[in-house]
């Protein structure tokens, strides 16, 4: 298949993320987060098994969720530091995407158990404390919002620390339910109000968990980055002065931010002497345009090009 059109594709949607934060830096506000989360979820048990509320039980269970997410993040941020060796030639980088996987999945079962539980309740309604759900619920909310606070810069950056910080934020917006239950339950023992903020959070931990983790499947799919029209890709590399053809294009994300290209290019037929320059071009602009820092090409020859060959990615096998 011959692609061949004018110069005319833009960068398709391309950012620059400035992650601003130094690794010591972004270490030492994780470790912070971890601690206070730790803590917070203790005080949470307590309270909810001495006041029998079930949501302040569930917020502390899904504060427990924010502290080992954050203990997974800090983890795999440490790991993706290491360099490319015989195990893994492309680097540890990806762990973050992985550590993002793992937390998302513990929170879809999280929100389910919560939900399960909620039902139990409204079969089998339990007296509640009101106003110790409301004093523990609100010292909560005041370490969640602390912890999405020290999380948050990150989070713009990098898929794993952003399923930690929804963590919090989701816990955080948990504690201003548990605290409108408690208060209900004060005023007019509404005791029905426990489960049904019960269910309101579990209903957006599934959600928001569920929103998210497509994402991130896509990058350990190889998925093409979302921000990336393969066509226009592919049609500005045929675009170049020197490539007769392109095929057997492969666009993925190696991780969040790293995008790459391989593909096979066909030189027209009396410019093999500049294939060497041909395939600079096209990289340099795979870099300037789209962002696209790691890419391989193979060159072919106008007379040995492969033929009838498909554009995106090779044949399957027996095919």
């Amino acid at each position: 298949m011959r692609v061949r059109q004018k110069r005319t594709g833009t960068m398709a949607g391309h950012h620059h993320h400035d992650h601003g934060i130094d690794a010591g830096s972004g270490d030492r506000r994780v470790a912070a987060a971890i601690a206070v989360n730790l803590g917070l979820t203790v005080a949470q048990v307590i309270g909810g098994l001495v006041s029998g509320s079930l949501a302040l039980i569930a917020d502390a269970l899904h504060n427990l969720s924010d502290a080992m997410s954050l203990v997974i993040a800090f983890i795999a941020r440490r790991i993706a530091r290491r360099g490319a060796d015989e195990a893994m030639t492309f680097g540890y980088g990806r762990i973050e995407v992985v550590a993002a996987l793992i937390n998302y999945t513990t929170l879809i079962v999280l929100g389910l158990y919560l939900a399960y539980e909620a039902v139990i309740r409204f079969i089998d309604p339990q007296p509640v404390t009101g106003w110790l759900v409301v004093a523990i619920a609100g010292i909560a909310l005041a370490v969640d919002l602390a912890t999405a606070l020290l999380t948050y810069t990150m989070s713009k950056s990098s898929v794993n620390i952003r399923a930690a910080f929804l963590h919090n934020l989701a816990d955080a917006l948990g504690s201003v339910a548990v605290i409108v239950a408690g208060t209900l339950i004060i005023v007019y023992d509404w005791r029905l109000i426990d489960p049904l903020v019960t269910l309101g959070i579990a209903g957006y931990i599934l959600w928001m968990s569920f929103a998210e983790i497509g994402q991130v499947i896509r990058i350990l799919m190889l998925g093409t980055p979302p921000d990336l029209d393969p066509r226009a890709v592919i049609a500005a590399v045929g675009a170049i002065d020197g490539v007769g053809d392109v095929h057997h294009v492969h666009l993925w994300q190696m991780g969040e931010h790293a995008a790459s290209f391989d593909a096979h290019l066909a030189i027209e037929p009396g410019a093999w002497e500049r294939a060497d320059a041909v395939k600079a071009e096209v990289k340099a602009m795979l870099k300037a345009r789209y962002g696209i820092e790691h890419s391989t090409l193979e060159m072919e020859c106008a007379q040995h090009a492969c033929t009838q060959a498909q554009v995106l990615g090779h044949a399957a096998e027996g095919a």
